[in-house]
């Protein structure tokens, strides 16, 4: 049931890239996704959420240029990252939980630089 991510790599300032988490099992949707990051000698932080109902949260920094969304049927989260940043840079980590339930991914790397 451990979230898969995908997507990661470098690109140049100001272009994009689409993360993607795939967990398996058959009750997806009663799960909260979530996108988390954590840069070097950084705390790790909430970049975006998705709650099973659909409902959106996204941190100050990413607002207007991140998109996070959820597919139940194929049980996946996706964050859509726009207008990057070179502070975007970090590992980039999937969470899912329900109740008292938790599961992270290993993380995947991404890098904003020239």
């Amino acid at each position: 049931v451990q979230p898969v991510e995908s997507g990661g790599g470098l690109v140049q300032p100001g272009g994009s890239l689409r993360l993607s988490c795939a967990q398996s099992g058959s009750l997806f949707n009663r799960f909260d996704m979530g996108w988390y990051r954590q840069a070097p000698g950084k705390q790790r932080e909430l970049v975006a959420s998705i709650e099973r109902g659909g409902a959106t949260k996204y941190a100050d920094s990413v607002k207007d240029r991140f998109t996070i969304s959820r597919d139940n049927a194929k049980n996946t989260v996706a964050l859509q990252m726009n207008s990057l940043k070179p502070e975007d840079t970090a590992v980039y980590f999937c969470r899912s939980n329900w109740g008292s339930v938790e599961y992270w991914g290993q993380g995947t790397q991404v890098t904003v630089s020239s």
